[in-house]
């Protein structure tokens, strides 16, 4: 029975991930209710374990027919990759708390920035080019990686909303810029949860599959439907994240 629970939640995960992050909102939750007594280590490492399939094929999917612009993307990914360790490395030493009461109000900036701006991220007319465009992405890159591995809720959100403001992508080309630093960002830790033991195999085949047949037919439909709705389901997981971060650090 947990099996197939745990099952859904991925699908359901790999859906809503693949059009514009948050996946985690879904899959974690249902991790920590079917296993309340487990490790949360082994937890974050079985949704890392599984999400990072379906983040994968997304990026597979969307290069198929957005543009990616590689040259900047490729040493993003790199730049996420490295942050998310050193963030991982920090949380080890230092307790990100602090930022659970500051999350819910950067989100709600965030959400207030996107809809007072109506014509942000509808149309893709990149600001930069050749080595600015690099050092840029490469920045958000690291910075998103280094938040990604020492405290985590929203990174895709925070990387679609980057790319969209500082470089000028729409909403669709984002997202799939997106779904490659935050495969690279995964990566790094599943990694160290490999490395210490906390992941449970015998869970992560069935839900990485059931993660991939929810990324492919989220992607169908980001591909199929546009910057128009990738922007609206922008907005409402960043909604959902606002109540959940909120209610994580002012309520429980």
């Amino acid at each position: 029975m947990e099996l197939i629970i745990l099952s859904l939640a991925s699908l359901f995960a790999g859906f809503v991930d693949a059009i514009v992050g948050g996946g985690g909102l879904i899959l974690i939750p249902a991790l920590f209710a079917t296993f309340p007594a487990a490790h949360p280590a082994t937890l974050f490492g079985t949704n890392k374990g599984a999400s990072i399939w379906g983040t994968g094929f997304a990026t597979w999917r969307y290069s198929r027919q957005v543009q990616m612009r590689w040259s900047a993307l490729l040493p993003a990914a790199l730049a996420g990759l490295a942050g998310s360790l050193g963030g991982a490395w920090l949380v080890t030493l230092v307790s990100p708390d602090f930022l659970r009461r500051v999350l819910p109000f950067v989100l709600l900036l965030v959400l207030f920035y996107t809809l007072a701006k109506k014509e942000l991220g509808r149309t893709h007319v990149p600001r930069y080019a050749g080595a600015p465009e690099q050092w840029i992405a490469v920045g958000i890159g690291l910075v998103i990686g280094f938040y990604d591995g020492f405290f985590g809720p929203g990174t895709g959100s925070f990387l679609v909303f980057l790319f969209v403001r500082v470089l000028g992508y729409d909403f669709l080309s984002a997202s799939a810029a997106a779904k490659l630093v935050n495969t690279a960002t995964n990566g790094a830790a599943l990694l160290l949860f490999i490395a210490k033991g906390h992941i449970w195999w015998h869970f992560v085949l069935a839900m990485a599959v059931a993660n991939v047949l929810g990324s492919l037919l989220g992607t169908r439909l980001a591909l199929k439907h546009g910057t128009g709705f990738v922007r609206v389901m922008f907005m409402l997981v960043v909604s959902a994240l606002i109540v959940k971060t909120g209610w994580d650090a002012f309520v429980r």
